[in-house]
């Protein structure tokens, strides 16, 4: 098994979890790492793609641009999330660099030659798929029915289930690497109200906030509460 592979973080959790010692070692022949800066566009809409990559580290949402200009973040990935569209030309969303993210980067070609030799491969590749499909779902009832309150709560443990892939359950200490415009894009609010709400959280001591972007979650079992699960 490549070096890199036995020390990567994502690689039980991510797609790469169903090759076998030898196809991890032909995968990762072609495979190159990289670290990318927050803002960095990492897959265009509509653009035929040429490569793939498996999420390591850091936060990358997706974005869906309307006819008139104006985008709406649609979802955000995480480690040790698959980035891009197999089985089809192009994707129908931008991804975007929400934070320093580094990537285990391969072809398309390099993805579809180890598909076809590792049928577990593709299995995964749908699990994960269905995944977000569940996740988009669930974000709907967010979006649909929580109050403000709510969906500020709901964040903030969405990224703790997700921030670090190493962690079991919620991490309870973590950077919000989205800026406050992002975030409230993602919810749908203001930016004044993702403030006021994440005040409210701090000040009824259930989290505490450092440097106006490290949380700690003081008490998990209020905040779902406060997400109104």
């Amino acid at each position: 098994m490549p070096v890199l592979c036995q020390a990567c973080e994502a690689r039980h959790g991510g797609i790469c979890g169903a090759l076998d010692p030898g196809q991890l070692q032909q995968l990762g022949r072609q495979t190159a790492r990289r670290e990318v800066a927050a803002g960095t566009q990492l897959v265009a809409a509509g653009v035929p793609a040429d490569g793939y990559a498996n999420i390591l580290g850091g936060v990358v949402k997706l974005i869906k641009l309307m006819p008139d200009g104006r985008q709406q973040i649609v979802g955000l990935q995480f480690a040790p999330d698959f980035l891009g569209r197999p089985f089809a030309d192009s994707s129908d969303v931008s991804a975007e660099a929400a934070s320093t993210v580094r990537l285990c980067v391969f072809s398309r070609s390099a993805l579809e030659r180890m598909v076809a030799q590792a049928p577990a491969l593709e299995h995964r590749l749908h699990q994960q798929a269905l995944r977000e499909l569940d996740d988009a779902r669930e974000w709907m009832i967010t979006l649909g029915r929580k109050s403000a309150p709510e969906r500020v709560a709901s964040f903030l443990l969405l990224l703790a289930a997700h921030i670090d892939p190493l962690v079991p359950g919620y991490s309870t200490t973590f950077d919000i690497t989205l800026k406050r415009a992002d975030i409230a894009d993602f919810l749908g609010l203001t930016i004044e109200t993702v403030s006021r709400n994440l005040s409210a959280l701090r000040k009824a001591g259930i989290i505490s906030i450092e440097r106006r972007r490290c949380i700690t979650i003081n008490d998990t079992a209020a905040l779902e509460v406060a997400a109104g699960r």
